[in-house]
């Protein structure tokens, strides 16, 4: 294994995974499932447990140092901590986590925990009951609060805070959502609305943007430094007078595909180095049929030739730009093409 880290024709180096578990959500969040139908994964194209294991492991062995485990809401997954305690068991992973919607944290959070799950980022959007009701079309505020309780009482720190932002739904709510994880040793990332996957409502309108999320919260707290970059993380930072730290995503009105070092595995083992890339490319019959060393030499070449920058071709689209997807498409449409199939 070498320590040189494998990178594209940007230069860009495959540091991160985004490794989907399952396609299923208990929720459904209007910019992410706004439609009444869906397809789903064939069950038997979904990788087991143990075969997302080796698939990871592979992607390690290529540089990968950080695995984050998503869905969908991975927490509807089977004997998910068996994934995390052979993950943990990785010596060159430095990284591992998982995003959730919360709902079900107070039944999985020791287990996960004990298992060597070392992060949580929890989905919340909202902290009215009833707007959450309307965004989610699922009754199961209380539940998210109960899970955040839940993941404090097993022992996980740095707990981070997911907020997408939507124009007239909850820009009056981010003084108090920051407050909310500031309370709680939280940090909360305030994510610009992203014209992907799922999201057929999208439009430029309901964007609200960093500098107005800057704006907004400086009205509210006073004085905002912003911090260094100390990786390629997605989240710019910034810290309060108090000490209280945020991050702000803003891949729609500043991509940041130059430094993009993350790609995706589909609970099928569809593999996409871009979360706008209309296409992936398969695994699973390669890990099957001719095993990690097939999967790893796939990696390698597939890394060095990559040139995505999804986010930087949308955004110079303008006032051209629209959902990626339209709305009221056919039910059995090509679910690798949705969000929740390939994760956050």
């Amino acid at each position: 294994m070498s320590d040189s880290p494998l990178l594209d024709r940007r230069g860009r180096p495959l540091r991160q995974l985004r490794l989907s578990v399952t396609d299923r959500c208990n929720l459904r969040c209007q910019y992410c499932m706004p439609e009444e139908d869906y397809a789903w994964l064939p069950r038997p194209q979904i990788l087991s447990l143990e075969e997302l294991a080796r698939l990871a492991a592979v992607f390690v062995s290529c540089g990968v140092r950080g695995v984050r485990l998503t869905g969908g809401e991975p927490l509807l997954r089977k004997n998910l901590p068996e994934l995390v305690a052979r993950l943990a068991e990785l010596p060159e992973l430095e990284d591992l986590a998982l995003t959730t919607n919360a709902v079900h944290l107070p039944a999985h959070a020791r287990a996960l925990r004990a298992a060597g799950l070392k992060r949580l980022t929890v989905s919340l959007d909202t902290l009215d009951p009833q707007r959450f009701a309307h965004l989610t079309r699922r009754d199961r505020f209380d539940e998210v609060l109960a899970g955040i309780d839940a993941a404090a009482e097993a022992g996980f720190r740095g707990t981070k805070l997911n907020v997408v932002v939507q124009r007239d739904f909850n820009v009056d709510e981010l003084p108090a959502l920051l407050r909310f994880g500031r309370e709680r040793g939280i940090e909360v990332r305030f994510i610009e609305y992203m014209d992907v996957g799922g999201a057929t409502a999208w439009t430029q309108q309901m964007v609200y943007s960093r500098a107005e999320i800057l704006e907004d919260l400086r009205e509210a707290w006073g004085e905002i430094t912003e911090l260094p970059r100390r990786d390629a993380a997605p989240a710019d930072r910034f810290q309060l007078e108090d000490g209280t730290v945020f991050g702000i995503i803003a891949s729609t009105t500043q991509p940041f595909c130059s430094s993009c070092d993350r790609s995706r595995v589909t609970a099928d083992g569809t593999w996409f180095r871009c979360l706008y890339a209309r296409q992936g490319t398969s695994l699973r019959e390669l890990l099957r049929d001719q095993g990690e060393e097939a999967v790893r030499a796939c990696i390698v070449e597939t890394w060095s030739a990559r040139r995505d920058a999804g986010a930087e071709e949308r955004f110079a689209l303008k006032e051209r730009r629209g959902p990626l997807q339209n709305p009221g498409r056919p039910a059995d449409e090509d679910p690798l093409l949705e969000m929740r199939t390939r994760g956050g």
